[in-house]
């Protein structure tokens, strides 16, 4: 079906987040826009989508790739009153949500790799990108970006991330409508966000571990200039990881990229 802000506007009508779209054929980031519709003060609940991105972003201001035609680009505006310190939490939500709509169509081999990745069969499938804007008074808004692969194939991605990504068409062998790709990404979204408001990360917990490929295994954890690495036992009811490093000591970790550690690098000291 037609990929346009009628058929959007039509098809995400009754949804609480989704009922006001605003689209665009090309754009250089759907987070940027509704960051900037949000400074306007647009409500809760407005998206922003495109059919492409010359400049989408990932976390850590890497570059999303984004052609035309066979993904979703979504930005989302947030409201809730929290404070900004669960603002994080607001990732680990939206990746239950993802993970939960692509166990639909995989039902086998779908995971999240904390914070912002939802994988299938071990290859990421998803992104996501919150950014706030907070005051004394609390969060002020929340911009949540969601990018998935839906009908790539292998060869439609740069060469550097053929081994590495995934989409739904290579995973299921058959294309998909992206009207209802979407479209049930926001039911999901509008789960998940209520029980979030009423119950924080702890009601998204056991649902989170459920995909979690972490659990149990060495991961090494790079912020900045800092590595930690231990074995992960757990995550807390604020979303963060809880590792027991070589002295048995449980650390907290907060934000960074984790890297699963197998046993030939851990003996090799990476």
């Amino acid at each position: 079906m037609n990929y346009s802000e009628q058929t959007l506007k039509e098809r995400l009508a009754e949804k609480k987040i989704g009922s006001v779209v605003r689209y665009f054929q090309e754009i250089d980031s759907t987070n940027i826009m509704a960051y900037r519709l949000a400074l306007e003060g647009a409500p809760e609940g407005v998206i922003v989508v495109a059919d492409t991105q010359t400049k989408g972003r990932g976390r850590l201001s890497r570059a999303w790739y984004s052609p035309s035609g066979t993904n979703i680009y979504v930005s989302m505006i947030l409201r809730p009153r929290i404070e900004p310190a669960m603002a994080s939490q607001i990732t680990l939500m939206a990746g239950v949500a993802v993970a939960s709509l692509f166990s639909g169509y995989c039902p086998e081999g779908v995971s999240i790799k904390w914070p912002n990745d939802v994988l299938i069969r071990g290859k990421k499938a998803c992104g996501i990108l919150t950014e706030m804007k907070a005051s004394a008074a609390g969060v002020d808004f929340i911009i949540l970006g969601i990018g998935l692969n839906i009908n790539m194939n292998r060869e439609d991605f740069d060469l550097s991330l053929r081994d590495t990504a995934t989409s739904l068409r290579m995973e299921t062998g058959s294309m998909h409508d992206r009207l209802d790709v979407i479209s049930k990404l926001f039911d999901f979204i509008d789960k998940w966000y209520k029980v979030f408001l009423r119950a924080g990360f702890v009601g998204l917990r056991d649902t989170w571990m459920s995909h979690a490929d972490i659990l149990g295994k060495r991961i090494k954890v790079i912020f900045k200039d800092e590595i930690q690495t231990g074995m992960v036992t757990g995550i807390d009811n604020d979303g963060t990881i809880l590792i027991e490093g070589e002295n048995g000591v449980i650390q907290r970790v907060i934000a960074g990229d984790v890297h699963l550690l197998g046993e030939e690098n851990h003996a090799a000291g990476h």
